[in-house]
């Protein structure tokens, strides 16, 4: 796949941007704004002293703050790039602060829940964007970014319906700039295919590595010491974060439910045929799975060469 990330803008897309939350994704918009030339001017927003001052060290934003009303202010684009569950709270508390024809927009790997949360305080002329670029890696904080991180991902976007055309497409402009493939739909069929591509998985993860986590007392270390490149790529992603992945699943619950009583039929279907040796019945499985791994890799999403745990990742699915 061809690299999108091309030279600097002459204009950028906005003259203010302002980042509210200065983790992985956070972090990573400052740096891409900043290298590609997004925004003339980035402010950075967190709760959090000690991620302001590391955000002031790294010089990535030309204003830090943990006013969220205060440092909103006169953007032109505000991105929430915190937990999915705090999303209507940050949207309130920076209600007073956003200029006429600003644009609202997050990061949130759930839809409905934040369109929910957020719609009640976006003020008359205000614009909502919401976006999910689906991109990450399992390390956190402001260190932990890096401007290529949306480098050839996708970048979803479901905005409301009837929403403002020019700000639509400012927010696709911005991501296309950070270089990101963008597509559009609604936020309840985003939920639905985001949990059975990202959400189901790491819970799939989260209890195999707490199972094996159990197993480790029995075993002395066995686990551990012989782990496989399966079971390293679920430790992979069950590390990480806790709070935001606790939010994702509290928040899209139906659409995972759905997808996880789908799977645990499935499930179910395999351990009838291990159990009574159809063989058959497991081959033609695996083959029809295997399919789709070749089409991930056929569409430029990941890479056909070899990996056993040696590699660091520099994307990774969220």
């Amino acid at each position: 796949m061809p690299d999108r990330l091309g030279p600097p803008l002459v204009t950028p897309v906005f003259d203010r941007l302002a980042l509210v939350g200065l983790g992985l994704i956070g972090s990573s918009l400052a740096r891409v704004a900043r290298s590609k030339h997004l925004a003339r001017h980035i402010v950075a927003i967190d709760a959090s002293e000690t991620v302001r001052n590391r955000v002031t060290e790294l010089g990535i934003a030309d204003a830090v703050t943990g006013n969220v009303a205060e440092g909103v202010a006169n953007a032109d684009a505000v991105i929430l790039c915190v937990p999915v569950g705090v999303c209507g709270v940050v949207a309130e508390a920076m209600r007073s602060g956003l200029k006429p024809g600003a644009i609202i927009s997050d990061v949130g790997s759930v839809k409905g829940s934040i369109v929910a949360q957020v719609t009640p305080f976006v003020p008359d002329g205000v614009h909502f964007v919401p976006a999910h670029p689906v991109a990450g890696t399992e390390q956190s904080g402001p260190d932990a970014g890096f401007p290529t991180l949306f480098l050839n991902r996708w970048c979803i976007l479901t905005p409301p319906e009837g929403q403002n055309a020019e700000a639509i497409a400012a927010i696709r402009a911005f991501w296309e700039g950070a270089g990101s493939m963008v597509e559009e739909m609604s936020p309840a069929h985003h939920d639905l295919v985001l949990a059975i591509t990202s959400h189901l998985p790491h819970l799939i993860a989260y209890n195999i590595v707490g199972t094996a986590a159990d197993l480790e007392a029995v075993t002395q270390s066995e686990v551990i010491k012989f782990s496989a490149g399966g079971f390293r790529d679920f430790t992979r992603i069950a590390a990480s974060d806790p709070t935001m992945w606790r939010d994702v699943f509290l928040n899209n619950k139906d659409a995972v439910l759905e997808m996880l009583g789908r799977f645990t039929e499935d499930l179910s279907s395999l351990q009838r045929a291990i159990r009574y040796g159809d063989g058959e019945a497991l081959f033609n499985h695996f083959t029809r799975t295997r399919a789709i791994r070749r089409s991930i890799i056929e569409t430029g999403q990941d890479s056909a060469a070899p990996d056993f745990g040696r590699q660091p990742k520099a994307n990774s699915d969220q």
